[in-house]
């Protein structure tokens, strides 16, 4: 199984009082998402099943790869990774599975994945961890497939 972990482009800070579900991409946001997203296009599978968090700021991300994308409330900003992988059907899913979502839900994952603490990773706005999960013989491993920010594009 492939699971890809983007986190969404930049977004407006919130105001006092005001919603972060509804916090819109800046336009720099906009240039990392479509950047991201165009690299993206050219390497997932047609199969790909997409799901966002329901803030406005991950469905803008998920929008500009154009493709099919569902929300789901385990992907919010106070999702789990436990909900998160429940969802995604880690490890035993097949294919490949992308997920837009927050910070630090996606750090959180990446840490619980990779064997590492708790906090220890962390991912950069619009960026994209890309993971497999790998059975050979006796064993199962996790390894990081690549890793690839807006800027490096």
């Amino acid at each position: 199984m492939d699971l890809i972990l983007w986190r969404h482009a930049e977004a407006v800070e919130v105001a006092p009082g005001g919603d972060d579900m509804a916090r819109v991409l800046t336009p720099r946001g906009d240039k990392q998402a479509k950047r991201m997203a165009a690299w993206l296009d050219r390497q997932l599978p047609h199969s790909t099943r997409v799901w966002a968090s329901p803030a406005l700021r991950t469905e803008q991300t998920a929008l500009a790869l154009g493709r099919k994308f569902k929300n789901h409330a385990a992907l919010a900003p106070d999702g789990s990774v436990g909900a998160l992988l429940e969802l995604v059907q880690w490890p035993h899913a097949k294919g490949c599975v992308l997920v837009v979502g927050h910070q630090p839900l996606l750090g959180q994952t990446l840490s619980t994945l990779l064997g590492m603490q708790a906090g220890e990773c962390a991912v950069k706005k619009g960026a994209v961890w890309w993971l497999r999960y790998r059975q050979r013989g006796d064993g199962c491993s996790t390894v990081v497939v690549t890793v690839q920010t807006p800027e490096l594009l």
